[in-house]
């Protein structure tokens, strides 16, 4: 069984990208699992505040990494690059540095989002690539799902309403589970 850990770069409670993680999460194939984890609560990134000891929601994120198969990272669109909440996370998943091969290398990841704009997160999932690339990571490249005008996709509820879509989310999650073996 495949063991997928799921993070939404976006804080909002009716994060679009949330919203997509939760769809991902019910539509994942048969013999696969996504665990979704929280980026909520994890502080600005300070060396004063490292000196002091890695904050807890920092260690049990990277337990909960390392325990996965396979990461997905959901990412908002901010500014035309990625968002702060984020790359904040991953800064401190690579603190200390002797971590990053633990946590990151050779970890299978794919990049998804959703925005309300009309590219969907291509800037950001592209600004995540040198990213992925320095921590030595394995992305996913078999798929691109970049989810556009995410407002009329969803409805009030956050559940995902378009069908097409959905289809397109189950083909992806096929993939990228095909592709962690």
């Amino acid at each position: 069984m495949s063991k997928v850990l799921g993070l939404s770069g976006s804080l909002r409670r009716g994060s679009y990208n949330s919203a997509l993680l939760r769809a991902a999460q019910r539509l994942m194939p048969e013999g696969a699992t996504l665990e979704i984890a929280s980026i909520r609560g994890i502080p600005l990134y300070d060396g004063d505040v490292e000196a002091q000891g890695i904050p807890a929601t920092v260690t049990q994120l990277k337990a909960a990494i390392v325990a996965a198969d396979g990461l997905l990272l959901v990412t908002p669109e901010y500014n035309n690059s990625l968002p702060g909440v984020l790359k904040n996370a991953i800064d401190w998943l690579t603190r200390p540095p002797a971590d990053v091969p633990r946590v990151f290398r050779g970890r299978r990841v794919a990049l998804l989002g959703a925005s309300t704009g009309n590219f969907g997160t291509v800037l950001s999932q592209a600004a995540w690539l040198p990213v992925l690339r320095t921590l030595g990571t394995q992305p996913w490249f078999g798929g691109r799902l970049m989810v556009s005008r995410a407002n009329t996709v969803f409805d009030e509820a956050g559940l995902l309403k378009d069908a097409a879509l959905e289809e397109k989310l189950r083909e992806f999650l096929a993939g990228f589970v095909a592709f962690l073996g």
